[in-house]
């Protein structure tokens, strides 16, 4: 397994369009593996494969000993609404409060091709909304006010003109 770089704001990939994923292979098998990896070293609860350069239709999940993964996933129900605080592994040491759905219906395939259907509740449909939000070129900054928005822009826009 390899630790993958983590694409951080703006750079211009992680708002790129994804594609569907149609091999099921070993390379498939190679990525997922080495963005669990990159995911439990950054310490985080969820990785989109934008988040690592890889424009597909990929993530990966975890949250109370439930690991996932999720291949051209599509919300195709939501329902209730909750605020909570939110962190990114694209927007380093960024928490912000987001309004997400309590409860979602999602499709999507398993590693191997398998279609599910599934309903989710709670946190892990947060997750799942976050990082499908990714597969869509949609943002943390993209649900925050215009004057959040604003500052995080340019406080991310100097960080990449540092680095």
């Amino acid at each position: 397994m390899a630790i993958l770089d983590i694409l951080v704001y703006p750079n211009p990939l992680l708002r790129q369009e994804t594609d569907l994923v149609t091999t099921f292979d070993g390379k498939l098998k190679k990525l997922i593996a080495d963005m669990w990896e990159t995911m439990y070293v950054a310490k985080g609860v969820g990785l989109a494969a934008p988040q690592v350069g890889v424009p597909i239709k990929l993530l990966v999940a975890e949250w109370e000993e439930r690991r996932q993964v999720l291949i051209n996933p599509s919300i195709i129900e939501k329902s209730g609404s909750e605020k909570r605080e939110e962190g990114c592994l694209s927007f380093p040491g960024i928490y912000e409060e987001v309004e997400r759905p309590e409860r979602i219906r999602i499709l999507y395939q398993d590693e191997k091709g398998e279609s599910h259907d599934e309903i989710v509740e709670g946190y892990l449909a947060r997750i799942f909304s976050h990082e499908t939000d990714h597969l869509n070129g949609k943002l943390l900054i993209d649900h925050v006010s215009l004057l959040k928005r604003a500052f995080l822009k340019k406080k991310f826009g100097r960080k990449a003109r540092i680095s």
